[in-house]
């Protein structure tokens, strides 16, 4: 029996260490992929920016235009900063760069953004903010993350559902919880988010997933999933609060 025992534990040390080689190896194809089409991609959206704001700027275009390329300009920026995040995967940086996230206008903002897509799939979003909440991490990475998460909720719900979001201070942290109650996940399924173009959709890489938990753990957060089959998901992301 205790032979069995010593043998049974190498045997789990061998297979986790082997785990961690393959996803070690998908780490480095992703980033191996990210690097070289990062720069194809900026290219064309620095053209489109540039004509963008050169539309902005034109005295003979109204107020109306102007802001929807305002806005345009804006999702263009946070284009960038996910190129910026997909090479992040192919060469890490120690540097943190951060700053007072209000939380509140964080979500508020991703929501308003989402809000079109989501009465586009006959899909609501309900926001319930309790109070203004504050964490030390980067607002285009904070919308990045919630955008994935949520614009996933939207796509996971059926027609006619809402995606509930509640945020608010939980002792020393600040908890943002995304609520559908659409087709759900298994717990194989729920393991294995994060992993590298592992995707529940037809046409997904799995990419969008892995960054937000990059970007949860490089400022000390993290990403819960409770989730079944056929009754919904619920996501809780969680960080540090400062005052």
């Amino acid at each position: 029996s205790f032979i069995f025992y010593l043998s049974h534990g190498r045997i789990k040390k061998q297979q986790l260490y082997y785990e961690q080689i393959q996803q070690s190896e998908r780490l480095k194809t992703t980033g191996q992929l990210a690097a070289a089409v990062a720069h194809e991609i900026r290219n064309p959206l620095t053209v489109v920016k540039g004509f963008l704001q050169l539309y902005k700027d034109d005295p003979e275009v109204n107020n109306d235009k102007k802001g929807h390329f305002t806005l345009m300009i804006d999702e263009l920026n946070t284009a960038e900063q996910v190129i910026s995040q997909f090479l992040a995967v192919a060469k890490p940086t120690k540097e943190l760069e951060t700053e007072t996230v209000n939380v509140k206008s964080v979500l508020q903002s991703v929501t308003d953004l989402l809000l079109s897509y989501g009465l586009l799939h006959d899909k609501k979003i309900e926001l319930e903010m309790i109070e203004d909440c504050y964490i030390a991490a980067n607002n285009i990475e904070m919308k990045q993350l919630l955008i994935n998460i949520i614009k996933n909720a939207i796509e996971a719900s059926k027609e006619g559902d809402s995606v509930y979001i509640v945020a608010g201070r939980k002792k020393d942290a600040v908890e943002i919880k995304v609520i559908d109650y659409g087709t759900g996940m298994t717990e194989e399924e729920v393991n294995s988010l994060g992993t590298p173009f592992y995707s529940l959709k037809s046409k997904g890489t799995g990419l969008g997933m892995m960054i937000c938990f990059n970007i949860a753990a490089k400022y000390k957060g993290t990403i819960r999933f409770q989730s079944a089959k056929g009754k919904g998901t619920t996501v809780t992301i969680s960080f540090p609060a400062i005052k």
